[in-house]
C-alpha cells in the first residue's frame, strides 16, 4: 500500500474509550500452524473487530519477531542470509493473514530502523537507572567459526539416561523432551562446521528483576483484577513469583538483531524476549510518529494483549519489568487473553516437525475462511487443550453454520423475494403492533437476554462464550420461524405474517452485526443480500443499536428492497473429510514426498499414453514448410512452450536517457551479440544490483519501442499484489547462459515471434506465479534450467510478469 492509500493513523480521543491490542509477535522461521493463528492473531483480531463495532477509538498492532537463534539457524538451512529468510516468512504471514481477513491496523517487523531506536532508547534509561548488572557466563565457543554458540546453534548427544539422541538442540532434546543448557550435551558440535566448540568465559548484562520486585508485584495485583486476567495467566505469573525472580540476561552473542550500544558490548546484541516486546512499541512508531500518545498514556489507552500460554512470563514479568525500570509513564498491559494449545487429530501442531494444517494449507483446500475462522474460533483453548479434529470441523459447519445460520437467513430471505402472491417482492413489509404480538414479544425478550450475555461476554474478552450466545439467537428465529408456521400466516393472517418477516429481517441483520468479528466475511455476504452497505454494521450504545436490538421488527424499514438470496454455506461431505485428512497426514515433508511420487506416477502415465498413441498411428510425411504455413487457419494451442524463455547475463545496464522509471541493459543471451532490453525496475532494484546479473529474460515477444529505444525481450520479475514490491526472477547461479527454461511435462518449440493479436503471452502470464517456497511456477509446475529451479527473493504468490 503506497502512503497516498494509507488511513490517516489514529489517536487517542479524550472523553473516548481507547483501546490498544496487540498480539504476540509470530516468529518468522516458519509458516504458522492453525494453533499459532488461533493463539494469538485471530483471537486479538475478533476483540479488535469487536471494539470498533461498538464505537470504541481502537487500533491492533502486530507484525513478525525477525531477531535471534532460530532466525540464525533457519537462514543455515536454507542457504541464506537472515535477512532474506526475515524477507521470505514475513511475506509468507502477511499472505496468510491476508486471507484469514485479519484486520490489523499495523503488521510490521522487528528488523527495522524503528526497533533500534526505540530498544537502545529503552536500554540507556534501564542503564542510567542502575537496573542492570554485568556477569560472567561459560558458553560454548567454535574456534573454527570464531563466535560462540548460542543454544540452537549446538548438537549433541542428549545426556538424558535411556536417552542418548545424538541430535538434541542445545535448549532441548526433541526425543525425550528435556530441557538442557548447550554445556551438558555430550560430544557438542557447531551446528554450522561441525567442529567441538571449547567451553570459554564471556561477559553479559542481566536486568536485576529482584530489585524491581516490589514494583512489579504491585503493578500485578492491582491490574490483574482491573484487568480481569485470564486464569492460566495469574497462575503462570504466580510461579515465577514464588519460585523467586533472578536476574535475567538481556544479551546474546549473537550477530543478527539489535547491537548493544555500549563499546564493550560491541560484538553482542539483546536476547530476543529483551527485544521483541519492545517491537509492539516500534512496530506503533512506524504506523504513528506520535505513537507516545499512545504508549505513554496510562490515563486514557487501555492495553489488550492476546497470547498463547508459553508467551505470559515475558509480558506479565520480563516486559512490565523493563517498562517499570524506565521510570517513564508507560501504558502497562491491562488485560491479558491467553490460550492454551490446540492440538491436531492424536498428536500435537508443530512447526519444526511440519505436523498439523497450516495457514497456507488451510486457503489451498475449498473450504472458506468463514469456514476455518468459526471452527477455530468454537474449539478456542480459552481454559484447556482443545483438539483439531477433520470429523469436527465438518460436524460444526453442516450441523451448525448450514443447518442452523445459513437455513435460518436462507428461509427468511427467500421468502421474502417470493413474488407477490407468494412472499413480498423482496419489499420489507410494515409490521404495525409487533410490540404486543405474543409470540415476538416471546422472541424479543430471549434476544434481549442474549445481547446482555453477548456484551458480557465479550468485554470480558470470553470470545468463545460470546460467538456461542450469537449462535444461540439463530437458534431462537429458527424456533420462532418453525412456532409462527409463517407459511400458513401467509394465506391466512397477513398482518401477523408481516410482523414474523420483518422481526426475522431483523434478527438476520442483528446476526450479521453479533458475528462480523467472527466470520466478517459471512457479514459481508449477509450485508449485500440485505442491500445495505457494510458500514451500517454496529453495535454502538450512543447509535441506539443495543436497545434496537431489544426490538428487532424496529431494525430495517419497511419498504426497503432486498438483494438477491444465495445459500451461505455448503455441506462438505464424508469423502471430502476423508481426503483432507489423508492429505494433511504425517509431516510437511512426508506430504511433499508424498505429492512428488503422486505427480511423478501421474507424468509417468501420461507419456505412456502418448506413447501408445502415437506408436498405434502412421507417420505422415512433413509437409514442406510453404505448404504448412499457407495453412493459417489451423492454430496452436497455447501452451506454456510457446514461450521462448533463456537464461541471460545482463552486461551492462544504465538508466533511460529520456524516462526516469526505465532502466536500458545489454543482455547476452548467448546469441553472440546481446540484445537491447528496456525494462521498468527504476524504483523497485538499485541499479547495481542489476549489474552483472543473471536473469529469466522472454526473448520472443515482438520488438517494441519504448521512449526512443527498442527493446528486444523482456526481464521476467514477480511483484506483490498491491505492487509496492518488485524482484526478478533468478535463475540457480551456475545455469548455462543462454539455455532454455523448460517446463516439466510440456514439450514444444516456442514461436519465432508472438503474434501480438493472438494474446499468448496474455494468457499464459495470469498462470505465472511465486509459490510459498518462492519457486517461479507455471500452473504449479516450476521454471527449471539444468541446473535447477528458478527462484526469487521473498515475495510468495507473486505474480510473474
Amino acid at each position: 500500500m503506497g502512503d497516498l492509500d494509507r488511513p490517516v493513523p489514529k489517536l487517542p480521543i479524550p472523553g473516548k474509550r481507547n483501546i490498544m491490542i496487540t498480539s504476540a509477535l509470530p516468529y518468522v522461521n516458519n509458516i504458522p500452524h492453525l494453533g499459532n493463528i488461533i493463539g494469538c492473531v485471530l483471537s486479538a483480531d475478533v476483540f479488535a473487530r469487536y471494539c470498533r463495532l461498538r464505537g470504541y477509538n481502537a487500533i491492533y498492532i502486530c507484525g513478525t519477531d525477525e531477531y535471534g537463534t532460530a532466525t540464525e539457524t533457519k537462514a543455515m538451512e536454507e542457504n541464506s542470509t537472515p535477512k532474506q529468510i526475515c524477507d521470505k516468512y514475513h511475506a509468507i504471514h502477511r499472505e496468510v493473514y491476508k486471507w484469514f481477513n485479519i484486520s490489523f491496523d499495523e503488521f510490521g517487523r522487528t528488523s527495522s530502523p524503528q526497533q533500534t531506536e526505540v530498544c537502545q532508547a529503552i536500554f540507556k534509561k534501564l542503564l542510567d537507572n542502575n537496573w542492570l548488572s554485568e556477569n560472567t557466563m561459560k558458553q560454548l565457543y567454535c574456534d573454527k567459526c570464531e563466535r560462540f554458540l548460542a543454544d540452537r546453534l549446538v548438537e549433541g548427544t542428549c545426556p538424558t539416561e535411556g536417552c542418548n539422541y545424538d541430535s538434541a538442540r542445545g535448549d532441548q532434546c526433541e526425543n525425550c523432551g528435556k530441557l538442557l543448557n548447550p554445556t551438558e550435551l555430550i560430544n557438542p558440535r557447531c551446528k554450522q562446521c561441525k567442529n567441538t566448540p571449547r567451553i570459554r568465559d564471556t561477559n553479559h548484562l542481566f536486568l536485576e528483576l529482584p530489585q524491581l520486585k516490589d514494583k512489579l508485584v504491585s503493578y500485578i495485583e492491582s491490574m490483574s483484577v482491573a484487568g480481569s486476567w485470564s486464569q492460566n495467566a495469574i497462575q503462570t505469573t504466580n510461579a515465577w513469583l514464588k519460585e523467586g525472580l533472578k536476574p535475567r540476561c538481556i544479551t546474546r552473542d549473537l550477530k543478527w538483531g539489535v547491537p548493544v550500544p555500549l563499546d564493550e558490548f560491541k560484538d553482542k546484541v539483546f536476547y530476543v524476549w529483551f527485544d521483541a516486546p519492545i517491537g509492539y512499541v516500534s512496530i506503533t512508531s512506524c504506523y504513528t510518529p506520535d505513537w507516545e500518545k499512545w504508549w505513554k498514556n496510562p490515563d486514557n489507552v487501555e492495553l489488550y494483549q492476546f497470547m498463547g500460554k508459553d508467551n505470559v512470563p515475558f509480558h506479565t514479568v520480563m516486559f512490565p519489568s523493563t517498562l517499570i525500570g524506565t521510570g517513564e509513564n508507560w501504558t502497562m498491559m491491562k488485560t491479558i487473553s491467553v490460550t492454551e494449545y490446540l492440538n491436531y487429530e492424536a498428536g500435537k501442531f508443530s512447526k519444526s516437525k511440519g505436523v498439523g494444517v497450516f495457514g497456507n494449507d488451510a486457503k489451498d483446500t475449498n473450504i472458506p475462511v468463514e469456514v476455518w475462522r468459526y471452527y477455530l474460533l468454537t474449539n478456542r483453548p480459552e481454559v484447556s487443550d482443545t483438539l483439531f479434529t477433520w470429523s469436527d470441523l465438518q460436524a460444526k459447519l453442516n450441523s451448525e453454520l448450514l443447518n442452523n445460520l445459513g437455513n435460518f437467513i436462507n428461509r427468511v430471505l427467500s421468502f421474502l423475494a417470493k413474488p407477490p402472491g407468494l412472499g413480498y417482492g423482496s419489499i420489507i413489509p410494515d409490521a404495525p403492533g409487533a410490540d404486543s404480538h405474543p409470540l415476538t414479544k416471546k422472541l424479543a425478550g430471549e434476544v434481549g437476554k442474549y445481547v446482555e450475555q453477548y456484551l458480557e461476554a465479550m468485554e470480558k474478552v470470553k470470545l468463545k462464550q460470546g460467538l456461542k450466545t450469537a449462535m444461540s439467537i439463530s437458534s431462537e428465529g429458527n424456533a420462532y420461524l418453525q412456532e409462527s408456521q409463517f407459511w400458513k400466516l401467509y394465506k391466512e393472517d397477513q398482518p401477523s405474517c408481516s410482523i414474523v418477516i420483518k422481526t426475522s429481517l431483523g434478527l438476520v441483520y442483528l446476526l450479521a452485526c453479533l458475528l462480523e468479528p467472527f466470520i466478517p466475511s459471512f457479514s459481508v455476504e449477509v450485508f449485500k443480500q440485505l442491500n445495505l452497505p457494510l458500514e451500517q454494521a454496529s453495535l454502538c450504545d450512543e447509535k441506539g443499536d443495543m436497545d434496537r436490538a431489544k426490538r428487532p421488527w424496529d431494525i430495517l424499514p419497511a419498504g426497503h428492497k432486498i438483494g438477491t438470496p444465495e445459500p451461505l454455506f455448503k455441506e462438505l461431505k464424508d469423502e471430502e473429510v476423508e481426503d483432507y485428512r489423508r492429505r494433511f497426514a504425517g509431516s510437511q515433508a512426508d506430504r511433499l514426498e508424498r505429492d512428488e511420487a503422486e505427480k511423478a506416477a501421474k507424468l509417468a502415465e501420461q507419456l505412456k499414453k502418448k506413447a501408445s498413441v502415437g506408436g498405434g498411428k502412421k507417420q505422415q510425411a512433413k509437409k514442406p514448410a510453404s505448404e504448412a504455413k499457407s495453412k493459417g487457419s489451423v492454430e496452436r494451442e497455447i501452451s506454456i512452450t510457446r514461450l521462448d524463455i533463456r537464461v541471460g547475463l545482463i552486461k551492462k545496464v544504465q538508466k533511460h536517457p529520456d524516462a526516469d522509471s526505465l532502466y536500458v541493459e545489454e543482455i547476452d543471451l548467448g546469441e553472440g551479440d546481446c540484445r537491447t532490453v528496456v525494462s521498468g525496475l527504476v524504483k523497485y532494484i538499485p541499479l547495481e544490483e542489476m549489474q552483472n546479473r543473471k536473469v529469466c529474460v522472454l526473448c520472443n515477444l515482438k520488438p517494441a519501442s519504448m521512449r526512443g529505444i527498442k527493446s528486444q525481450a523482456m526481464v521476467l520479475a514477480a511483484s506483490n499484489s498491491d505492487h509496492t514490491k518488485v524482484e526478478l526472477v533468478d535463475p540457480p547461479p551456475s545455469a548455462v547462459v543462454g539455455e532454455r527454461v523448460t517446463f516439466q511435462g510440456f514439450e514444444g518449440e516456442p514461436d519465432d515471434v508472438l503474434n501480438p493479436k493472438k494474446k499468448v503471452w496474455e494468457t499464459l502470464q495470469v498462470d505465472l506465479q511465486t509459490n510459498s517456497d518462492l519457486v517461479a511456477c507455471y500452473k504449479d509446475i516450476p521454471l527449471t534450467t539444468s541446473a535447477g529451479v528458478c527462484k526469487v527473493a521473498s515475495i510468495s504468490c507473486g505474480s510473474i510478469r
